[in-house]
């Protein structure tokens, strides 16, 4: 990208870009600000959505309330390990698109019909950084400071303020307001740094006489139905996993381990651009396959394994989740093959049914989860003859955004702008013969868009793809050997 100009508000393209990634630049062109050499931060992502629309969605959330909203990012400090890169607070970058440590932010409510400027004399927003520290930016690289030329068109806020002032701005708004809003403590999928408390307890510390208010749900809310933006970061990343599963397929073939199969999908996702991976690659052989969220990667492939491919590149953000199952030497036995097409079937079912209005509901008559279960509750038996119903021991799918398991109600309906997964899947532990196949779909007005289409799901075309890439394999072996 070196020598092109940033031109504010695009992305920037070289000559060398792929056809798709130059797409890619055009479709994110109106909403989407890229970070271009040498304007770039150590932290901030290398593309983000456009200030106005981050300012858009602080402007419909404080509509929603009648009190301040205060957010803390994360510090920086979650996480001791060597290995840490950071990545901001999911909620934090959704309503800022900062990716830097040690931010916080205030929105006040709306000044009501007829009033005057909002009665605290304060801006109706306000983005607080870590003042400028030269010592640190030697070790860490440039961030972004509150003193800043043009910070405030920079960061898209009405104002920027050092953020150790927002201790006197919010001893200010308690003497006008009685409440706040923040996200108050929640029980995490994974656990985690408790930042919510950590958050709580200095507001309580500082303001003892405010009540807190719960803000998280109404911010994941508005997360649930995906911008243009929003929606061209993720078909980017299910780009380069549909690209790193293809990899793996011509790649996969008995005497590798699981771990250098995830090697080649990882590298596949960094090489197009991906800044991370959505969630620790899942490459399970054979009783591993069984294994829903297995990462140890420690397996030999064996001649005769199925093995489960679920990896999600990230990119800007916003993660994939994408899975495939494959069989080891490049053929599906009877029996694998069964069981792989009743799965096939399942998610061919649910994929015939899903409209706005469905839901992923376990049961009732919306429930796509539901016709997925009742197909592969009438096909197939396991060694007991027993039906393979509960066999199906997870949930159809899930949203998908900055997070892989996005906000989202599984008895919601669906709604057009939601992007989600399509996963059924069959456990056979007594067997060693596990099998999901994963997509990611965007719900439109009328149905669904296929976005990890291209991606073959047909077990015929998996063997032929695996089939053509052991015989340049073998080509290129005897050439080498002549």
């Amino acid at each position: 990208m070196g020598g092109l100009p940033r031109i504010p508000g695009t992305w920037c393209v070289s000559p060398g870009d792929t056809p798709r990634r130059a797409l890619f630049a055009v479709l994110l062109l109106a909403s989407v600000v890229s970070f271009c050499a040498p304007q770039a931060r150590s932290q901030q992502r290398r593309e983000r959505e456009a200030n106005s629309v981050y300012a858009a969605r602080r402007a419909k959330l404080s509509a929603q309330v009648d009190a301040p909203i205060l957010l803390w990012g994360f510090t920086g400090r979650e996480e001791s390990s060597q290995a840490y890169v950071f990545a901001q607070e999911e909620n934090f970058y959704y309503l800022t698109g900062h990716n830097e440590e040690g931010a916080g932010l205030i929105l006040l409510p709306p000044a009501k019909s007829g009033a005057s400027p909002v009665a605290s004399g304060l801006p109706s927003e306000i983005l607080f950084l870590p003042p400028k520290n030269p010592s640190k930016e030697k070790w860490n690289g440039l961030r972004m400071s509150p003193s800043d030329p043009g910070i405030e068109a920079r960061t898209g806020f009405v104002s920027v303020l050092p953020y150790p002032e927002m201790r006197a701005t919010l001893e200010k708004l308690a003497k006008v307001y009685p409440a706040i809003y923040t996200i108050l403590p929640y029980e995490k999928e994974n656990g985690g740094y408790p930042h919510e408390k950590a958050a709580v307890d200095w507001i309580h510390t500082t303001v003892p006489q405010v009540a807190l208010k719960d803000i998280h749900f109404d911010i994941e809310a508005l997360r649930q139905i995906k911008s243009p933006g929003e929606i061209a970061f993720l078909t980017e990343a299910i780009e380069l996993s549909l690209d790193a599963q293809l990899a793996a397929m011509r790649m996969m073939r008995p005497g590798l381990h699981e771990y250098e199969i995830a090697a080649k999908m990882v590298e596949v996702h960094a090489m197009g651009g991906s800044e991370a991976e959505g969630y620790a690659p899942i490459v399970g052989a054979g009783p591993n396959s069984t294994a829903l969220h297995y990462d140890k990667l420690s397996r030999k492939i064996e001649d005769g394994d199925i093995v489960v491919l679920d990896v999600g590149a990230q990119y800007s953000g916003y993660s994939a989740d994408i899975t495939r199952t494959l069989p080891a030497n490049g053929k599906f036995t009877p029996r694998q093959r069964e069981i792989y097409e009743i799965v096939l079937g399942a998610q061919n079912a649910a994929l015939a049914a899903i409209k706005p209005g469905m839901d992923y509901c376990q049961r009732g008559s919306k429930s796509v989860h539901k016709i997925a279960y009742d197909y592969i509750n009438s096909h197939g038996k396991d060694l007991h003859g027993k039906s393979l119903g509960q066999y199906f021991i997870h949930g159809l799918g899930h949203d998908i955004g900055l997070d892989v398991h996005d906000p989202g109600e599984a008895c919601k309906p669906l709604e057009p702008g939601m992007v989600v997964t399509v996963e059924p899947g069959i456990y056979l532990p007594e067997e060693n013969l596990g099998v999901r196949i994963e997509d990611d779909i965007l719900i439109t007005e009328t149905g669904y868009k296929f976005l990890s289409e291209r991606l073959p799901r047909n077990p015929g075309e998996i063997e032929q793809i695996m089939a053509e890439a052991a015989a340049g394999r073998a080509k290129e072996l005897k050439k080498a050997n002549d």
